[in-house]
């Protein structure tokens, strides 16, 4: 199995804010390297191939730190609320074969029946699945759905080697008519008293 993003990494000396901004500074992302009963590793890798891979849910890379290759799952990004950098990431250390538990994107496809409107109620589902297998998104369609109708979590089709860890009855859409529709000014109509 060869995984697309790779990471050189350095083991990282220095630490506190200080010598985390001077990393950023020459464009280098300080980092955690951690599990399977490892201590964990405090490394830098290079901003720039960082932040394109981050741009995805639950990135697999393959990280080399000296000399040797090491699977691992980003876990957690810390990003500057307002500038939007990169200042921390955290890296679990993977196995082929194992199960991860990571948190997927749901993805809402399809149009509900004409006059109502789909709301997502959740965003993200908490899965179990392969380490080397983790699904980008998992989907659900409303195509056709009326009002009143349901989806939750135990509903939707997760891919081959998932397992749910949310509860099964967490709510993922539900299928309304909106407020002040032209529907609901008809129903507000035939409930006025006629006038005389």
């Amino acid at each position: 199995m060869s995984v697309e993003n790779k990471l050189d990494a350095t083991v990282r000396e220095n630490f506190g804010k200080g010598a985390a901004r001077k990393l950023r500074a020459i464009g280098k992302t300080p980092a955690v390297v951690y599990g399977h009963g490892t201590d964990p590793k405090h490394v830098t890798v290079e901003t720039h191939p960082l932040s394109l891979i981050v741009r995805f849910a639950n990135p697999l890379v393959e990280i080399t730190l000296d000399g040797k290759q090491e699977l691992v799952l980003v876990k957690d990004v810390q990003k500057d609320p307002v500038r939007q950098i990169i200042e921390h990431v955290d890296m679990l250390i993977v196995k082929k074969g194992e199960k991860v538990e990571v948190e997927v994107p749901i993805h809402v496809t399809g149009e509900s029946f004409s006059g109502t409107t789909a709301i997502q109620e959740l965003n993200t589902l908490r899965l179990l699945v392969p380490a080397t297998a983790i699904p980008e998104s998992v989907e659900v369609s409303v195509e056709g759905a009326v009002e009143g109708t349901q989806f939750v979590a135990g509903d939707l089709v997760l891919p081959k080697g998932a397992e749910l860890i949310d509860e099964d009855t967490h709510m993922v859409v539900q299928v309304v008519v909106p407020r002040g529709s032209a529907a609901d000014e008809e129903a507000a109509e035939g409930d006025a008293p006629a006038a005389e």
